[in-house]
C-alpha cells in the first residue's frame, strides 16, 4: 500500500493529485501541521524538516514533491503523465524546476512572511517584493503559454499538475492572474483527479477530530 503524508492545502496536494491521475490505490495520513505534529519524532524520521508530502511505498520514504511525482509516474504508469522520450521528459521537467523555483518561490515567501514563520522572524517589507518577483514570473508563464488546453498542447502532464495547483496557491493570495492563466487554473481544478484528492485529504484531516 502506497502512504501519503499529508496536510490539506499545501504541497502534498500535488502528490494526491498524481496519485488520482494515476488511478493508483493509496492511504491518506494527515499529519496535522498546524498543531505542531510535523515536529513529532515520528514524522521527523520520515522528514528531517517536519514537512509535508511524505510518501512511503513498499519500504521507500520519499520527501519533496517533484521527486515523489516523478517517481510514482516512471514507476507506475510511465508516459501518462511523464514522458518516456528523453527530450519531452525534459521539457516536463524544465516546467517542474520553474514552478517550485520561479512561480512557487515568491507565494512561499508571502506565506513565510504572512504566518508561517514566528512572529519574531516575519518582515513584512519584503511582501511587495515578493508580489513584483510573482508578477515576473506570471507574466514569464504567459508567454509561454499560448492558449492551448493544456502546457503541451493536449497532453496533460505533471507540469499542469505542478502549475496548476501553483496558479491555485496565487489565487488564494488573492493575486491577478493573466486571462488565459486564470482559465488554463480553471481547467486544471475542474479535472476529477484534483477533486478527488481534495476530498481524499480533507477526509484525512477531518479523522483526527
Amino acid at each position: 500500500m502506497i502512504t501519503l503524508y499529508g496536510y490539506p492545502r499545501s504541497r502534498s496536494l500535488r502528490i494526491a493529485w498524481t496519485l488520482e491521475e494515476l488511478e493508483l490505490d493509496y492511504a491518506c495520513e494527515c499529519i496535522d501541521l498546524a498543531s505542531g505534529a510535523g515536529r513529532q519524532e515520528a514524522h521527523l524520521r520520515r522528514h528531517p524538516f517536519g514537512k509535508v508530502p511524505v510518501l512511503v511505498d513498499d519500504g521507500l520514504t520519499l520527501f519533496e514533491s517533484a521527486a515523489i511525482a516523478r517517481y510514482l509516474a516512471e514507476r507506475y504508469q510511465p508516459g501518462r503523465l511523464l514522458p518516456t522520450e528523453t527530450g519531452a521528459r525534459a521539457r516536463v521537467d524544465q516546467w517542474l524546476s520553474f514552478a517550485t523555483t520561479e512561480l512557487e518561490q515568491p507565494l512561499w515567501t508571502m506565506a513565510k512572511h504572512c504566518f508561517a514563520l514566528p512572529e519574531a522572524q516575519r518582515v513584512p517589507a519584503i511582501l511587495p517584493t515578493a508580489q513584483w518577483e510573482l508578477a515576473q514570473a506570471l507574466k514569464a508563464l504567459a508567454r509561454r503559454f499560448d492558449g492551448e488546453e493544456w502546457l503541451f498542447g493536449e497532453t496533460f502532464s505533471l507540469a499542469d499538475v505542478f502549475i496548476g495547483h501553483t496558479l491555485e496557491w496565487a489565487r488564494a493570495f488573492e493575486q491577478p492572474l493573466p486571462a488565459g492563466l486564470e482559465a488554463y487554473r480553471e481547467r486544471c481544478l475542474a479535472r476529477p483527479a484534483v477533486v478527488a484528492a481534495i476530498t481524499r485529504e480533507q477526509d484525512a484531516q477531518a479523522r483526527l477530530a
